[in-house]
């Protein structure tokens, strides 16, 4: 397929799906083709700024728009791809006015600003590695992520830097520069405004020579009891990250985009920037935080076509009711998908309820890098279903064999439809990360036999749609039943009262385990007795006694991610007074 192919005007009306015939793309797809498509560097090699920006503005389409930018004012501010390409090369041409070389660590700590998204693509193209933090992060998760990390410039705010990296700064060595994105008010001591270096930088680059194995991003997961971990990915997951927005998202170019995942999660670099763009999207960023309203408003205004957002935000405006979603007319929006944690069924009904249209199911990990298995616009969403898997992308359900202390994990397939294991992967799609960073040994346990494992149970049914039951340390083992949290949570929701559920098994000398579940209520319902043997008679009714919750516990808010993930092992850890482990990543105040 040309180039010009790919930029071709998106017909009137609502675009055919770009994955027509699934089957037959299983059949035909490999990733060279996608590769293809890519433009790669004049003198050879890979860089995903590039692809993203450079090609557009070499194709004559400098002019597109690349990005809106929403203040939390409402204020609107557009980017084109040409505006975008130059000040990635500024900041580029800025990094190595700082003695940044290839391979150095470029830190964020910001929220949805322009200047985030430049400093990615701008170090990007400089051939050092961009690494993104969540700005709700506290100073420990900082310096624990920075010092490993080995973070030589980080750019963020005057606020942020005075509160979570000041602190820590003396443990910080390798730290030689701080970007400050303000442009008014004090500069704190040992950094430097980023506006007078930009405007000291030339927007003339020549992006070096990128091999497709070179390390462009750093993500760090969160860690249970030990360590974040570092996963490293390489140029080469923009070919990942271009066929999936096109097979997944269904992305077309000139579509209006809104991701509004947050820029320190996988999500908000490989969707919220590098795949839309790659695919000559126009990306929505808005710098608030969620609000109902707002976000209703976004959608209808800006004739949001695509919209990926998480099944904490669906639920939460779920809780919201549909009063106020009638109060706007979306007649642009053609596809929503949700990714961060398995989407209850009942959020997908309420999306066809309220926008005409069931939400689309994904799911993929931080080690992943890109979309793994999804429901697609052109087949039959089953809800409560994370679909199937994305072409080119080869997954089957694992049985570990190993005992714990085995040097070396061993694994079978398991290959009877319906029956419950590890979802498993065969290595060699363009994304899959390259290592954790300095940890080798860790690396090489998450593959075994030919795969690597997930680590989320998961079956598969006769048709190939894959279903998640839960972490392998989340399923629920009571009195010879696998019981999985997300089917408990699942069903609860399906009450009138309950607005998020989380479900763990708590010790029993009898059952060895017995399921306990935290019940977040929807505005006007009152969390009594009467309530929860409601609540467990309805579970009853949906699942069976075997399988319903024995008791309920009612919550104003349960502790969540700032990815959105219903944190199990922290209920779990509050209600039996265990070690809390790694909370770096906990939404603040939960």
């Amino acid at each position: 397929m040309s180039y010009q192919a790919i930029l071709k005007t998106t017909p009137a009306g609502r675009p055919s799906p770009n994955l027509a015939d699934y089957a037959k793309a299983c059949r035909e797809f490999r990733w060279e083709q996608a590769r293809s498509v890519l433009d790669g560097l004049p003198g050879g090699g890979l860089n995903i700024a590039h692809e993203a920006l450079d090609r557009f503005v070499a194709a004559g389409h400098g002019d597109r728009r690349a990005m809106r930018f929403i203040a939390r004012d409402w204020t609107r501010r557009d980017f084109t791809y040409a505006e975008m390409s130059a000040l990635s090369s500024r900041f580029a041409n800025l990094l190595t006015g700082l003695g940044v070389v290839a391979g150095d660590r470029v830190f964020s700590l910001a929220g949805r600003v322009p200047e985030l998204y430049v400093a990615l693509f701008g170090t990007l193209k400089a051939r050092a590695v961009f690494c993104p933090l969540f700005s709700a992060f506290g100073p420990e998760p900082v310096k624990a992520r920075l010092g490993p990390g080995g973070g030589r410039v980080l750019i963020t705010t005057r606020s942020l830097y005075k509160r979570k990296v000041a602190p820590v700064r003396e443990a910080l060595p390798q730290l030689e520069h701080v970007l400050i994105i303000d442009e008014k008010g004090d500069l704190p001591e040992g950094t430097e405004r980023l506006g007078p270096l930009m405007e000291a930088a030339t927007d003339e680059w020549v992006i070096p020579p990128t091999d497709p194995d070179d390390m462009a991003l750093l993500h760090f997961t969160s860690g249970t009891t030990g360590k974040p971990k570092g996963a490293v990915h390489v140029h080469e997951a923009v070919v990942a990250h271009y066929a999936t927005g096109r097979f997944a998202l269904d992305l077309h170019p000139d579509d209006v985009y809104w991701c509004t995942a947050d820029p320190g999660w996988v999500t908000g670099i490989s969707y919220g920037a590098i795949s839309p763009l790659v695919n000559g999207a126009r990306l929505i960023i808005d710098q608030d935080e969620f609000d109902a309203g707002r976000w209703y408003r976004i959608l209808s205004e800006e004739g949001v076509n695509v919209w990926y957002t998480a099944p904490t935000a669906i639920r939460m405006l779920m809780k919201q009711g549909k009063e106020l979603p009638g109060q706007f007319e979306f007649p642009a929006l053609r596809f929503i998908a949700s990714v961060g944690e398995p989407l209850n069924p009942e959020g997908v009904v309420w999306g066809q309820e309220v926008f005409g249209r069931p939400f689309h199911d994904t799911w993929w990990q931080t080690e992943t890098g890109a979309i793994m298995v999804s429901n697609y616009r052109s087949m039959e969403v089953r809800p409560g279903s994370m679909g199937r898997p994305v072409p080119g992308v080869h997954a089957g359900i694992v049985r570990r064999t190993s005992g714990e202390d085995d040097p070396e994990v061993t694994v079978e397939p398991v290959t009877e439809p319906g029956v419950e294991g590890e979802l498993a992967l065969e290595p060699g799609w363009p994304s899959m990360f390259r290592g954790y960073l300095d940890a080798e040994a860790r690396y090489r346990k998450c593959f075994a036999g030919g795969w690597y494992l997930s680590g989320d149970m998961a079956r598969m049914d006769d048709d190939g749609y894959f279903w998640f039951v839960g972490r392998a340390d989340d399923v629920i083992k009571s009195a010879g039943h696998l019981i999985s949290p997300f089917e408990v949570e699942s069903a609860l929701m399906e009450h009138d009262a309950v607005a998020e559920a989380g479900v763990v098994g708590l010790p029993d000398p009898t059952a060895g385990e017995v399921v306990k579940a935290f019940v977040a209520l929807k505005p006007g319902a009152t969390g009594d007795d009467a309530l929860a043997l409601e609540l467990i008679g309805f579970a009853r009714k949906k699942l069976g006694a075997a399988l319903a919750p024995r008791s309920i516990a009612f919550r104003d808010e349960l502790p969540k991610t700032r990815s959105g993930k219903i944190m199990r092992r922290l209920l779990k850890a509050r209600e039996l007074g265990l070690p809390e482990g790694d909370t770096s990543t906990l939404e603040s105040g939960r």
